[in-house]
């Protein structure tokens, strides 16, 4: 199972991502050097919004529907 997440940055900006362990990932982000580049530099982080996706494929998919999303779209889907 794959997790897609979306994830509040310390700057109000909005981080989405996939994994398979979402908890480890979310400490990943905020404490490890192996957390996105981009998620590194504005901590801590926040996990706004998760789905659970049956494989990598979907997971992906939907990932990047959601990266093309307006930050209007994204904060809709949050709440």
């Amino acid at each position: 199972m794959y997790q897609l997440y979306i994830l509040k940055c310390s700057d109000d900006t909005l981080y989405t991502g996939i994994t398979t362990n979402l908890e480890r990932r979310v400490e990943e982000h905020n404490n490890s050097v192996k957390g996105a580049k981009y998620t590194r530099v504005r901590r801590p982080v926040a996990l706004v919004y998760s789905e659970t996706h049956a494989d990598r494929s979907s997971a992906s998919k939907r990932e990047y529907e959601i990266k093309k999303m307006s930050r209007e779209k994204k904060l809709q889907l949050i709440s």
